[in-house]
């Protein structure tokens, strides 16, 4: 049994998010202060003090306990005392970078042993207005939270990046618990997907021909998407020329109908990115919500180069490229995001995370599967496969021109040789000496 000596409500929210079973005891201790210290040093030792107390009220379990504190040069913050302590906590936070400890202590109830270590992670944060820092309280209380905000939910919008444990900013560092509890022969590891595997099913992909585990139903998956595309609104600017969006709904409506997953409704959307408007990218979430950059648009100068990209993005959809990415990358914690898609995703730095992840792109094995079963889609889609060919020439001009960019339809795909050579094996074409020449 797990105890939490806590009553943080984040601190709960995470465990049962991973479906680790607990219990609460609430700690009863008087905790050292800002002057007792250095802030590791003070967060590790309330840190004990809290477990040491919980696990004297229990007669067996392994107790878990966590304190927190905000260092900013030589001044730390814990909790305020007020809204007006508030307020100056959270206006000087704002201004420059910090770093927010945690202590985390945990103990063998029946034998005494113990274990005590601390997690550091560096915020920026957007400078706040005393009005911003206002409305946000109305909405927030600030008293509860070490530095004043929260990061999972309205709070998450003040941040402009964090260095580090994200879950240690949320209260918990899931991942460094972990590896305490695991010294102690307890498995977080094993718990959480003790409970995934039990939601999660084995089935064959029609696409790729293959047996998959996913943890993640179709209606998750849409949840999911759904947040994620709220990112790259939010992050991008939306195109809404009739036109252009004519021509991508005909092409993307001949294309899905073809296609291997048709349970899903396919949203597609053009975007353009006003620091970069020569962009040529196009992005598939789960769920089958697919953005199309602009400039792309414009370089697939025919609806047969168009309807090959959209088949592209189509076929990584219909693999599920995206929801086995992310499985892969949070691990234990794939779970979290489950729980961000059913609460108040648009503002959750795990799904800005996750749709960053996204966005560098898929695997070389996954971009030369997506080729090879777009190639299928745009032959049955009545348009002319061929054109693949002829779009991946012409993106392999631009970038020889052209000095990389940080997001491209280039981050991490193939040499152009080797998807040109897997598409024309899926329709039948002839290959040639060049085509096994390895050449960006």
């Amino acid at each position: 049994m797990i105890i939490l000596a806590s009553r943080s409500k984040a601190r709960r929210k995470i465990l049962k998010d991973l479906g680790i079973s607990f219990r609460v005891v609430v700690a009863r201790v008087k905790e050292h202060g800002p002057g007792a210290g250095p802030p590791a040093r003070i967060a590790k030792a309330n840190a004990l003090l809290k477990a040491r107390d919980a696990a004297g009220r229990v007669r067996r379990g392994i107790v878990v306990a966590c304190d927190t504190l905000v260092c900013q040069g030589k001044k730390i913050y814990g909790k305020p005392r007020d809204l007006a302590d508030a307020r100056r906590m959270l206006a000087a936070l704002s201004r420059r970078p910090h770093r927010l400890y945690t202590g985390i202590a945990v103990i063998d109830a029946r034998s005494g042993r113990e274990i005590v270590d601390v997690e550091e992670t560096r915020i920026v944060m957007e400078p706040l207005t005393r009005s911003e820092i206002g409305r946000y309280f109305k909405k927030v209380s600030p008293l509860d939270k070490a530095g004043a905000f929260d990061i999972r939910g309205r709070g998450g919008l003040f941040i402009r990046r964090i260095e580090g444990c994200y879950f240690n900013v949320v209260g918990l560092p899931v991942a460094r618990m972990a590896r305490m509890l695991k010294k102690f022969g307890v498995s977080l590891l094993v718990m959480v997907w003790g409970v995934a595997l039990g939601g999660c099913a084995t089935e064959f992909n029609v696409a790729t021909k293959r047996q998959d585990l996913m943890v993640y139903s179709t209606d998750q998956e849409v949840k999911m998407g759904r947040s994620l595309s709220a990112q790259i609104e939010k992050h991008y600017t939306v195109i809404q020329d009739p036109e252009l969006n004519d021509r991508l709904d005909q092409v993307a409506q001949r294309v899905t109908a073809v296609c291997d997953r048709k349970e899903l409704l396919y949203r597609f959307g053009i975007i353009e990115d006003e620091e970069d408007k020569d962009m040529v990218n196009a992005v598939s979430l789960p769920g089958g919500y697919i953005y199309v950059f602009k400039n792309l648009m414009k370089t697939a100068e025919t609806d047969d180069e168009l309807a090959a990209v959209v088949a592209h993005e189509v076929a990584h959809v219909v693999a599920r490229h995206s929801i086995k990415r992310l499985q892969a990358i949070w691990g234990y914690n794939a779970l979290t995001l489950l729980a961000v898609g059913a609460g108040d995703p648009e503002l959750a730095s795990g799904v800005q995370q996750a749709y960053l992840h996204l966005l560098m792109g898929y695997s070389q094995e996954d971009e030369l599967t997506a080729d090879q079963i777009g190639a299928r889609y745009t032959k049955e889609a009545g348009y002319d496969p061929e054109a693949m060919i002829t779009f991946l020439e012409k993106l392999r001009q631009i970038d020889k021109k052209e000095s990389p960019r940080s997001y491209t339809y280039w981050r991490t795909h193939p040499y152009v040789s080797s998807r040109i050579r897997t598409t024309k094996q899926e329709i039948g074409e002839q290959i040639s000496f060049e085509d096994y020449i390895n050449t960006p």
